[in-house]
């Protein structure tokens, strides 16, 4: 990717209130869903993943607003690109129960460039 044409995105993901209304089974399948998502974030074409941060032990209970429960940092080559990753959340099947992802979670991202100082 190049560094003129990349864009940098911030994907901001909250867990809401029905994964803490969750039963302990559902719960650990959810997680496994999370699991498949934060992988597929990886394989989307044109992403690649810089790194993540996971703000679970600060932030306790859903995250309706900022700041976020997890985030991960990419570059971006479109901003088709961006909303793939988004969709996982609503394509992503939590087991057997017909449910997708985004009944636990949402995700915002911010897209914008790297920060570079010229000198």
């Amino acid at each position: 990717m190049s560094q003129s044409t990349t864009l940098r995105v911030l994907f901001c993901i909250g867990v809401n209130q029905n994964f803490f209304d969750a039963s302990a089974a559902e719960a650990k399948q959810v997680w496994a869903a999370f699991g498949v998502m934060m992988k597929g974030i990886e394989e989307t074409p044109g992403i690649r993943v810089i790194g993540n941060m996971d703000d679970d032990q600060l932030m306790v209970g859903p995250s309706t607003t900022a700041p976020w429960t997890t985030y991960v940092l990419a570059d971006a080559e479109r901003l088709e690109n961006v909303a793939a990753v988004c969709n996982l959340f609503r394509t992503t099947p939590v087991g057997d129960s017909g449910s997708r992802l985004w009944k636990y979670c949402k995700i915002e991202a911010r897209v914008g460039r790297e920060l570079i100082i010229q000198s």
